[in-house]
């Protein structure tokens, strides 16, 4: 059975004083990425995000998240470094918009997670026109006689959908399934076929 967990957290909800003290499970190479970030928020959103994938790495491989080691890779999700894993490694992803930052995790396949936080207010035109390819292009002009709401949903699905599959790797192939929330566009990939799409799991931090 091929299956997934996501997990979301209010990275704004988080205490500064728990974003200090889980500083110190940061490894040398991640705290050197966290201090070139400018902005506060992109350095809590870092902060939470790695702190988030080792609390689910740590259930899913029954250790402790300090025992959790992430290499940096430039240009990349990190890699699991410890524990060293005697059969395929776990797939995992991390995404982030707003206060909102979710982490996906499967010890089956890899995954590509992104979430997006829709905004009706940019100018979605010159947006597809930056980053859209020609199929993708096509897509979104399909959508222009939709009502307004329809229309931006069906822009940041278009917009999550691709950079997930970025992020689950073009070689993988794989497939992608839509997950409902509120404020945002989620979208998961994976390279083998999920079961059935996980439900969004809002956590703290503790």
């Amino acid at each position: 059975m091929t299956k997934a967990t996501l997990w979301m957290v209010d990275a704004d909800a988080v205490a500064d004083a728990d974003l200090q003290r889980w500083r110190g499970w940061l490894s040398a190479d991640e705290m050197a990425r966290h201090q070139r970030f400018v902005r506060a928020q992109r350095q809590r959103q870092f902060i939470v995000g790695r702190v988030l994938l080792r609390m689910m790495l740590a259930r899913l491989l029954g250790v402790t998240p300090q025992e959790i080691r992430l290499d940096e890779q430039v240009g990349k999700a990190p890699r699991l470094a410890a524990p060293v894993m005697k059969t395929v490694a776990p797939g995992f992803s991390i995404s982030h918009s707003g206060r909102w930052v979710a982490c996906a995790v499967s010890a089956q396949t890899t995954l590509g997670l992104d979430i997006e936080m829709k905004d009706a207010a940019r100018d979605l035109n010159a947006l597809a026109a930056q980053a859209f390819d020609s199929g993708e292009m096509l897509r979104w002009e399909r959508l222009q006689g939709l009502p307004d709401d329809e229309r931006v949903e069906g822009f940041y699905r278009l917009w999550s959908e691709k950079e997930a599959y970025f992020k689950l790797g073009a070689a993988a192939g794989g497939h992608s399934v839509v997950l409902a929330h509120p404020e945002l566009s989620v979208v998961l990939c994976s390279e083998q076929q999920l079961n059935k799409a996980p439900p969004i799991e809002l956590v703290t931090l503790e």
